[in-house]
């Protein structure tokens, strides 16, 4: 097979690892690398390669797993351990989601209010075109949209580049470990890991791979696919990191916020510094808020045998895009609700996604290892210790932040007893 006809095959498959990848990158995922880099400079950069390296295993799993049964992971899970693990499973990644999905939705707002729009403008306008295009495009054309949008990311590599980081300093604590012991730092740490590798994220990608109709024969040009939207995943939060380290941690400039970061970037780096971060912020939160509904969706449909899927009418699939409505809907009124702490939506979340993280994971490996399901396919034993060791880790990590969002005296007791 020629150079030219193996292009041809990747780029007719390629989609479902990159738009994954880059929407694990949404609004909470910016926030969480802009307060790494401007909390603790360059030291959080070796984390986020760790990251991005676990986010590639998990989402190879899904993918595999996707392309070799055609089957989506809530409906293994189901099949495999019952409607109880099944239900439980739905039911949690449902909050989640519509948690996340309001999280989005003011991302949009947030972005637009920079550039000087309300958000009871921009968030009823940008939810509709959410709504409109997926109802109205078959998954084809849906997919090449999701695509654009993750074009929009690399305003963060422009705005790192404006900053003039020091780049030789970067470089090295790029590939240097760096440890404090503080609490802070710590789950910082564990924020950033957290934020990368998703339980909708799983769910997405194996339901995406299915709806295209990519088989175990083709799955070698989806691996690509999965491998290249990781490298971007970590190259971007690299730059948003590089960006907040080199001018809010240089100069002491406390944020809490993405809005705040790119407020504080108009003095110290200029006004188009602070325009292209807002610009990325609104592409990364239309991206999330195009796939987290979906995800949901997806998932739910598949769990309990409904139809889905972009491609099918409404008529055809009701309960998928009936579901898909409701998230949206919802997530909007979230964000425009008065006086409501969008804080409290985003922690509450985090919490839950915490809860669903470790069990997934779980479900993903021991899938994966069954010979009876994935035939030559199946986890090779030296690929079930890495998966096995960085699922153990990820999920002590996890464990570790929902014990700290939840008892941080706790934790912070617990820190001390080990001299950290």
């Amino acid at each position: 097979m020629n150079v030219k006809v193996r292009f041809a095959l990747f780029f007719a498959v390629m989609g479902p690892g990159i738009v994954t990848a880059f929407a694990d990158n949404d609004a909470g995922g910016i926030a969480t690398y802009a307060a790494a880099g401007a909390k603790y400079g360059y030291s959080l950069i070796f984390t986020m390669l760790i990251s991005t390296v676990l986010l590639a295993i998990a989402q190879e799993i899904s993918a595999r797993t996707g392309a070799v049964t055609g089957r989506g992971l809530s409906d293994l899970i189901r099949e495999n351990y019952g409607v109880k693990w099944t239900f439980f499973a739905m039911s949690v990644l449902l909050i989640a989601n519509l948690g996340t999905t309001a999280s989005e939705f003011s991302g949009i707002a947030t972005s637009f209010e920079i550039f000087g729009v309300s958000k009871y403008l921009s968030v009823p306008a940008m939810a509709f075109i959410v709504w409109w295009l997926v109802i109205k495009t078959d998954y084809g054309k849906m997919e090449k949209i999701l695509l654009v949008l993750c074009l929009t990311f690399f305003s963060y590599v422009i705005s790192g580049i404006m900053v003039h980081p020091p780049w030789p300093q970067v470089f090295v604590q790029s590939v240097t470990p760096n440890f404090s012991g503080t609490p802070a730092f710590l789950l910082m740490a564990i924020g950033v890991i957290g934020t990368t590798i998703t339980p909708w994220g799983q769910f997405y990608v194996q339901s995406s791979v299915v709806d295209k109709g990519i088989t175990a024969k083709d799955y070698r040009y989806t691996r690509w696919d999965v491998l290249i939207g990781t490298f971007f995943t970590g190259f971007i939060a690299f730059f948003i990191i590089v960006s907040t380290a080199a001018t809010l941690f240089a100069n002491k400039i406390p944020i809490e916020t993405a809005k705040d970061v790119a407020l504080a970037l108009k003095p110290l780096a200029g006004e188009y510094a602070t325009f292209l971060f807002a610009f990325g912020l609104l592409g990364a939160s239309m991206l999330a808020a195009f796939v987290l509904p979906l995800s949901t969706a997806y998932a739910v449909c598949e769990a309990f045998g409904f139809e889905h899927g972009i491609s099918k009418s409404r008529k055809e699939a009701p309960v998928f895009f009936g579901l898909y409505t409701v998230l949206i809907v919802l997530g909007a009124a979230i964000v425009l609700w008065p006086n409501l702490s969008l804080y409290h939506v985003m922690l509450t979340t985090q919490v839950v996604n915490g809860v669903l993280l470790p069990p997934i994971l779980i479900f993903m490996v021991l899938i994966a290892s069954k010979k009876s399901i994935m035939g030559d396919y199946v986890n090779t034993r030296f690929f079930n210790i890495i998966a096995w060791t960085f699922t153990f880790l990820l999920v002590s990590l996890t464990l570790l932040l929902l014990l700290s969002t939840l008892f941080p005296e706790f934790v912070s007791i617990i820190f001390g007893f080990f001299g950290l």
